[in-house]
Formats: structure tokens, sequence, C-alpha cells
């Protein structure tokens, strides 16, 4: 399959380096919202909607994680950008491995957070099955309790409501097809060839992807660093300063230019 023409947005300074923010499963570029403006400071950063989600057309599938990480590449070919530094949640963070392993020369510093190299597919698939039978909308509410702590979502019933019309929003085949990747994928042969600094994201309360599956990521990936946050699936929407300050400090440890 050729790369999808994906929606994306870039901010920050035209010369700066480059950084790509890659999504979770059901989320579009708005779940980096908190983020982007400081690092824009600093970086040129580039957000998207993956394939089936937001602005983004959700060809036929099926897909794989290799159509994905292609979805990226083209996007950097657009802009001119030989080399970037990528930050994936979730889904995104699988992208974001296989790019370091498949293409390390355009991958500069990785971060990936809330992430997998193997997960049990049976709840994926099941998912994929939920979406293309009852679309989208009808698990939102489900997978929001998954992203946000019970305390957050209390507090913030805007932003509840805000995820849970990304998710519905999700073109159902598009989602399914994406889903399928995640049950269908193993990185853990790719770990050991990631040579990019890595930076590895854990939510302490993280009922989608516990911490045991970013440990056993750091330890796939050579000198690999990692860092737990109190937070569940999506806990750069609860920790912001922590998980945004993070980035700054991985992606400016070369001085921004590895």
């Amino acid at each position: 399959m050729t790369a999808t023409d994906v929606s994306y947005t870039v901010d920050g300074p035209a010369d700066a380096p480059v950084v790509v923010l890659s999504n979770s499963l059901g989320a579009t570029r708005g779940m980096w919202d908190p983020q982007v403006p400081a690092l824009a400071e600093r970086f040129r950063v580039v957000t998207y909607d993956g394939r089936g989600h937001g602005r983004s057309p959700a060809p036929a599938g099926p897909y794989s994680i290799d159509d994905l990480v292609d979805d990226v590449l083209a996007v950097l070919d657009r802009i001119g950008a030989e080399r970037a530094h990528v930050a994936g949640v979730s889904l995104g963070g699988m992208v974001a491995m296989r790019m370091a392993a498949r293409e390390p020369s355009r991958v500069g510093r990785l971060a990936v957070l809330f992430s997998s190299a193997k997960v049990d597919p049976q709840g994926f698939l099941d998912r994929a099955a939920q979406a293309r039978a009852g679309g989208t909308a009808s698990f939102a509410p489900t997978v929001v309790q998954r992203w946000l702590t019970p305390e957050h979502a209390a507090q913030h019933a805007d932003l509840v409501a805000e995820l849970e019309a990304m998710i519905a929003g999700a073109d159902d085949e598009g989602y399914a097809a994406c889903c399928e990747v995640v049950a269908g994928i193993d990185l853990r042969e790719d770990l050991g060839r990631i040579t990019a600094p890595t930076l590895v994201v854990s939510g302490s309360e993280d009922p989608a992807l516990p911490p045991s599956h970013q440990e056993a990521i750091t330890a796939g990936v050579r000198g690999a660093a990692l860092l737990t946050v109190r937070g569940a699936h999506l806990a750069n929407l609860e920790r912001t300063l922590e998980v945004t300050g993070a980035l700054l400090a991985h992606f400016d440890a070369d001085g921004g230019t590895r």
C-alpha cells in the first residue's frame, strides 16, 4: 500500500529541528495540545491525524505497521525534513519504534509513551469487531475511562466529552483496521535494532498498557531511560508539565540536533 495523504499541522520555527508527535488509537492530533506550545518554542512540531482518524482519510484495509510508518515518512518528505525526533503514545509509540528500527537515519531521538512492543491481541480484535458492528461511538466512554484516572475525569467533564468525541469521530472501518494493526504487532525483535537515544514513559495507573509493557521496551532498547508518571493511558493530559518537560529535556539533550 502507498502512503496515505494524512492531514497534518506544523507549528514552530521553520528552521528548527523537527519533532513529530504520533497519536494513540482513537485520538486525533488534538491529544497533543498540552505539549505543542512549549515544544514549538524550540522545535518545528508536526502533529497529524492517523489514517482513519480526525481529518485524515480511511483507505481500505487491512493496514500494517509499516503502512503507518510510511504515512509519517511521507509527511516528513512533504515538509522537506530528512530527520526528526519522534514521540508517540500507544499506537503512536508503536509507529515510532518501528520507524526508528526500520529507518534509523530518519530518527534523531525517540520517545515512547504508554506503549507496548507486543499486546494480547484478543481485546483489540474484539474492539475492531465492535467498531464495525456498532460504530466507535458505542465504546467511546469505556475507552476514555482508560485514558484518564477517575479523579481527573471527575474534575474535567469537558475533557472527557472532548475525548469521547474524538473516538466517536473516527471512521469505523479505519479505526477497526488500526485495531488490527495493534493486535498483530510484535516489535520485540525491533527493539534491539533501535539506535536512537530513547526515553520510555510509563503511566503508573495505566489499565490499557500497564507499566510492565514499558519496562519490557526499556529492557529491549539499549541505553533507554524509563520515566514513570502518575496517570492513566493518556497521562500527557494529566501530567502536562511533567511529560512536556521530559520531552523537551530529551529532545534538546544534544542541542536538539542529533
